[in-house]
């Protein structure tokens, strides 16, 4: 309890005091309050309290939503934060560093999570935290001396040639066709595939325009093959959806993330290929793009990544070439 009202005054004198003046007056406090004692459960958390934790999480996520994130990062951030407010059952000014760490100790050996899941989680808070620093709901984001998790890096399959001749022999329709051919020459995420119209796709010029993450618009190129079977699956359609992917069934709805995913997986089970997913794809025409000479920057482009550390991470280099490089170069 003591610790609550040492920080509620510094928060409060946070805008007349510089950061040495702050440490001082933390300590005399602390030396003032050593000497009494003050009757009241530490653990309490009154329902003014909790609105108060409610109201703040709402104004993060609105700021969130003003920066253009997604509708399904901004459920998650909801439900990552609010698991940790619930679990830690403290106003938010008065969560300390031990108490995010505890929490994030006690959810991996709980659920079993991976340092991935647990690291996720980490930014996710520190987000949330750095957000109330920022606008001074916080003294100090307590998330800050929690460092990166370190964890395992695993090379990530890619589809090789084979995969794909494989999958096209496995389509029985025209419409799964058509998406495996846009979601390999494209790279493009599957919650664009699902929001191009027919409108987006300009066939003379082999080009689409999506909707990327953030609302920002960038075109993405396909080949000939995919234009052939867009062309086809386009012709074949008897609805009047302006969606270029749509259902078989009456009233022909526009395919939705979960849909796309449904089906892909179902052609890499029926194909005897393990773990097919849209974002394979994503993953193999980076990876190809790189290991054939394609400067990063432009792969970086096509990809729609903000920072180029991370169109490393989703491309891998093919290792005979690393070794044809190694002996040209270093010898």
């Amino acid at each position: 309890m003591k610790t609550r009202i040492i920080n509620k005054i510094k928060s409060n004198m946070k805008l007349y005091l510089d950061e040495n003046q702050l440490v001082i007056l933390d300590e005399t406090l602390r030396n003032i309050f050593k000497d009494y004692k003050i009757i009241k459960n530490e653990s309490d958390f009154t329902l003014n309290e909790s609105k108060e934790n409610s109201i703040l999480l709402m104004n993060f996520l609105a700021s969130k939503h003003v920066e253009g994130c997604s509708q399904r990062t901004i459920i998650y951030y909801n439900s990552t934060i609010e698991k940790m407010l619930n679990m830690i059952n403290k106003k938010i000014e008065f969560i300390t560093t031990e108490d995010l760490r505890k929490y994030l100790a006690d959810y991996r050996k709980i659920n079993g999570a991976s340092k991935n899941t647990v690291d996720n989680i980490r930014r996710v808070l520190s987000s949330f935290f750095s957000w109330l620093e920022d606008e001074d709901y916080i003294l100090k984001n307590p998330v800050r001396r929690i460092h990166k998790i370190k964890t395992k890096k695993v090379v990530k399959e890619v589809l090789t040639d084979e995969n794909f001749e494989v999958l096209r022999d496995n389509c029985e329709n025209i419409r799964d066709l058509a998406m495996i051919e846009l979601l390999a020459s494209t790279g493009i995420r599957v919650g664009e595939l699902v929001n191009l119209n027919i409108d987006d796709v300009l066939f003379n010029e082999r080009e689409c325009i999506v909707l990327g993450k953030g609302d920002s618009e960038r075109i993405v190129y396909f080949d000939a093959k995919t234009k052939i079977h867009l062309q086809k699956y386009l012709e074949s359609r008897k609805d009047k959806n302006s969606a270029l992917f749509v259902s078989f069934k009456k009233p022909y709805n526009r395919l939705g993330i979960n849909g796309v995913e449904r089906r892909i997986r179902e052609l890499g089970h029926d194909a005897n290929i393990k773990k097919v997913h849209p974002h394979k794809f994503r993953r193999t025409m980076a990876t190809n793009a790189i290991d054939k000479g394609m400067p990063i920057e432009q792969v970086q482009k096509l990809l729609g990544h903000v920072q180029i550390d991370t169109t490393m991470q989703y491309a891998m280099v093919n290792q005979s070439n690393v070794k044809i490089a190694h002996r040209k170069f270093i010898g």
